[in-house]
Parts: C-alpha cells; structure tokens; sequence
C-alpha cells in the first residue's frame, strides 16, 4: 500500500521505516530541510536501536521489500498516500492541555492537496474529539476547493517504548484501530496483518474510544510507577526492602513486575505530558482526575529525593562539592532528555552550590542544550567519579551497573554513592566500604 508519513519525529520515522520494512511503500513529510537531508543519506536524527540499521538499508539499496523515502514537499506527500499518516507533535499547552494545532495544520494540508479518496489517521497522541476537528477541517478545505473527495478519519495509537520502538512495532501486543467507517477499519487491518499474528488483537473500536486509550494505557503505567515510589519512600521509613516487596507483589498475575521499579521519577515525551493532558480534559468535561493529579504530585516529589538524599548527607552544605551524574537521558537506549529527572537534580545540585561532571552513553551531544553550560561532561563513566565527593546515578544505563567497584572507589574522594536506581546490592556495596543510598531499601 501507499503510505505517507507526516512527520518524522520519534513516532513518525519509527512507524514509517517499519512500515516500509514489511512491504508498504512509504513516503515521510517533514517541513525540516535539514533533517529530511539527513534521513536522505541514511542517519538517523534520533537514538534508537535497529533505527539505523533500517535507514541504511534503504540509501543504499539493499532493502528487500517496500519503499521509504523524504521529503518537504507536501503536495507529492498527499498525492503518494492512499492512507495518511499524521505524526507530529502535540506538545502540551500553557495549561497542560495537548496543543493540536499541528495536526490540524497537516489535516488542511492533506485537503488543499488531494485528489481522490484518503484515509487519514492520526497517529499522534491527541485527546478525545481531536478526530471530529481534523474531519471538519478537512470538509473545510475541501469546500473551498469545491471538490468533494471521500476521505474518512481514523485513529490509531502507538504503544511504542523508547529504546525498543522497533521490535514494540514489529510485534505489537495490539493494534488499536478507531474507525466509524468499517471500509477503512478493514483495510487498515489489512495493513498491519503482515505484523499481527492473532487477528483479535486487531482491536477496532469507535474513534472516541481509541483516543482515550492511548492516555489510559499512559495513565496506567504512570500510576504504577508512582504506587511503588511512593511505596518505596515508605519503605526505607519502616526498615523494609522495596526490592523484596516488588518481588513479593510482582508474581500476582493480577499484577506483574512490569512498570514496578522503584527511582526517581518518570520522564520522557509521554508520561508528563499524557498525564497533564487527561487531567486537562477531565476538567473540561467536568470530571476532575483526583489520580491523575496524584500521580504527577507523587512523581514531582520524586525527582528531588536524590538531591534531598544528596543535600542531608552533606549537612545542607554542598558548595564547592564535586558531584559525579551518572545518566542523563531521562531512560536507557535513548539520548531523550525531555523531563529527565537529572535534569531536576542538576539544576537543585548548581542552585547549592555544587559542581557537576557528567556521563551518559549518549545523551552527551544533546545535554549542553538541556542543562546549565557549568556542567563538566566526562569522557567515559570512570573519568566522571574523578575526585568527586559523590556518584549520583540517574539512568539505567547497563554500562552503570557493571562498573568495577573497586575501580569506582578508587576514582572517587569519597567513597558515597547515591543510587537513584537501585543498581546494587547494599550488602555488597557496604562490604566494599561504600556509604550507599538508594530508592526505598
């Protein structure tokens, strides 16, 4: 099939290289020159394993199936695709509610433009009526025009995690298709068939509902990891081991271990913003989130345990203190720092009077844009602990986890990790002769 792509954010590039990886052919919009010249020569803009490897298959030929282009120019995109996909960017408004006007701005777009029937879906993550205002804008456009195209809106939300965006699309637990038009909801269901092994998890339901389960699948998770952090901080007030907890509660069935890691906080493109996003459109239906307020309250407290753990061990005296960050991307596998938590905790370390060197496997290139310009960037993770009164961990990175210790306590002046992880044991960590604090144990 024919698919255009609006957009090569996180989204838009993952879902179009797969697309084209499974047959489709596949042109990718994007208003950035810059960007659409670079995904011509195979780079890829964004951090994300097996990305790469797919763009590259493509420049130089060696693809086995479908097609995946760039480019700008939007007339070509809209005549290209029988099935129009908008994945830009719905970043949150000055009161948390999600900004749609990009989607509406492809929608009017794709009606100046076409030519004969589309299927235009969004992709993007948008609230409930969003597809009812694309629909409208499109029947606007098109009675400028004085044409009258057939076209249908449909939605279609990605479940995609960073740092494993490509196998999530690959293999999809589901597929949630929302459609009031069940010509387009059977294609469409054609269209992921080469990836959905079990029709049934071709969940076609009505628009409204399939926007609404993208923020409830987000909501979900969120309140998860804010139910065992907040545990945790309850844990290391009574002597237990959130670890052991997590272990105890996660063999429920009912339950799971996904999603109950004890940290410091969530971060990321989706999380904060869904969440502020459905606390937004309760209060505008009138049904105020009492959760999802709690949730965003519980995570925002998070993020500033770390630096609170920091600041008493150091008797609320870290001016002139060299700490050592390890992990800056708000999660493992990505160079995404948006809502990171280390950047709450860098930004609190500075405010004190502290001094800052960093490490993170790749977040190096984008954190001078995210963080103060006194932050010291290391070369490798070692060279970060170098004379440092403490080691801050923020991020997963499996790199972290398998340091030699030894080594580690050599390197630093103090021997004084704060693990915002829990990425050891505190047996083996106060064997070695280390004052270690981590999340709820």
């Amino acid at each position: 099939m024919n698919i255009t792509i609006i957009g090569t954010g996180y989204v838009g590039l993952v879902s179009g290289a797969c697309f084209a990886r499974v047959g489709h052919d596949v042109l990718c919009l994007d208003v950035d020159e810059r960007k659409i010249n670079t995904l011509k020569q195979g780079i890829s803009p964004i951090v994300e394993p097996g990305l790469d490897e797919i763009l590259q298959e493509y420049h130089s030929g060696k693809a086995r199936l479908g097609r995946l282009r760039f480019t700008t120019d939007v007339v070509e995109a809209t005549r290209h695709g029988d099935w129009q996909f908008i994945a830009v960017g719905t970043p949150p408004d000055e009161d948390g509610s999600a900004d749609v006007r990009y989607v509406l701005a492809a929608a009017r777009n794709i009606a100046r433009h076409m030519d004969s029937r589309k299927w235009v879906v969004d992709k993007s993550t948008v609230p409930v009526g969003t597809a009812k205002l694309v629909a409208q804008a499109i029947q606007e456009e098109l009675a400028k025009r004085g044409v009258d195209h057939a076209f249908a809106v449909l939605s279609n939300p990605e479940f995609l995690k960073e740092g494993e965006a490509i196998n999530d699309f690959m293999h999809p637990d589901r597929v949630v298709i929302g459609a009031d038009n069940a010509e387009a909801a059977e294609q469409m269901c054609d269209l992921y068939a080469p990836l959905v092994s079990d029709p049934s998890r071709c969940v076609v339901m009505d628009v409204a509902s399939a926007e609404l389960t993208k923020y409830a699948a987000n909501a979900m998770l969120a309140a998860r990891i804010s139910l065992i952090n907040e545990i945790a901080n309850l844990a290391s007030k009574v002597g237990a081991d959130i670890e052991q907890v997590r272990r105890g509660i996660g063999f429920d069935p009912r339950i799971g271990h996904h999603f109950l890691a004890a940290g410091v906080g969530y971060g990321g493109s989706c999380f904060p913003k869904d969440v502020q996003a459905l606390m937004r459109s309760g209060h505008t239906a009138g049904e105020e989130m009492h959760m999802m307020h709690a949730i965003e309250s519980v995570n925002t407290r998070q993020k500033s345990k770390l630096f609170e753990a920091l600041n008493q061990y150091f008797a609320h005296d870290l001016k002139g203190k060299k700490i050592a960050v390890w992990g800056l991307a708000f999660k493992p596998n990505t160079d995404d720092m948006r809502e990171a938590p280390s950047k709450v905790l860098i930004e609190a370390l500075f405010k004190a009077g502290a001094c800052v060197t960093a490490y993170d496997p790749v977040a190096m290139d984008i954190a001078p844009t995210q963080l103060p310009q006194q932050v010291e960037y290391a070369e490798n993770a070692l060279h970060a602990t170098q004379g440092a009164d403490a080691l801050a961990i923020v991020t997963e990175w499996p790199v972290f986890k398998h340091q030699d210790l030894s080594a580690l306590k050599q390197h630093l002046k103090r021997a004084v990790v704060f693990d915002g992880r829990n990425l050891f044991s505190p047996k083996k960590m106060q064997a070695l002769g280390f004052h270690y604090w981590s999340v709820g144990r």
